[in-house]
């Protein structure tokens, strides 16, 4: 997003979006107020204001900044099940972490305002449902040699990362570990042509 005035400082950049994902688990989405994470940042609020309209703002591109790293999916290292099972487990690992407790509160915030979900919707989710989408992609290339069209693909991509998102944001509970390679495997043989 495109911001009038001053440059930013890189390490004053840092230091509220590490604020701003500190108090969030330490307090939760309520109790974190730009009061409180200019505060723990060192930086005046006046400052914050200057680059960010709100603490949904901050919380937006601390979660774009982790989830690059923490929902990447990776290089090739073993079967196509093998490296979709690591993937499954670093989703179910990141909803576990500081970064994982930040897009839960968003997501649970976007129920109750609009704007805010379609801050959350047209900018984080989206890009990552393109990123979860080509790395699905590759790796069923990888074990069927073809590339399913982009609906079955999606279907595929709500089958294999749907639960996950279910147990956390329903029931408040880690993914059980041992159905992550199940869904591996069901996913694979779902994208899998057959003769018909």
């Amino acid at each position: 997003m495109s911001r009038t005035g001053p440059r930013r400082s890189e390490s004053i950049r840092v230091a509220v979006l590490n604020a701003a994902d500190d108090l969030l688990v330490e307090q939760g989405f309520a109790a974190t107020t730009i009061e409180g994470i200019a505060t723990r940042a060192g930086v005046a609020k006046q400052t914050i204001y200057r680059w960010w309209k709100s603490k949904v703002e901050i919380l937006l591109d601390a979660l774009e900044e982790d989830a690059l790293e923490g929902l990447a999916w990776a290089e090739p290292a073993g079967t196509p099940a093998e490296d979709l099972t690591a993937h499954l487990h670093r989703v179910a690992d990141f909803f576990q972490e500081p970064a994982g407790r930040v897009l839960q509160a968003l997501l649970g915030n976007a129920q109750l305002d609009k704007d805010a979900a379609a801050a959350l919707r047209e900018g984080f989710l989206l890009k990552q449902r393109a990123r979860d989408l080509a790395g699905l992609a590759a790796i069923i290339e990888r074990h069927t040699g073809s590339t399913p069209d982009e609906d079955h693909l999606g279907h595929l991509a709500d089958l294999l990362l749907g639960p996950i998102y279910y147990r956390v944001l329903v029931f408040g509970a880690p993914p059980a570990k041992d159905l992550l390679e199940p869904a591996a495997h069901l996913t694979l043989n779902l994208a899998t042509p057959t003769d018909n």
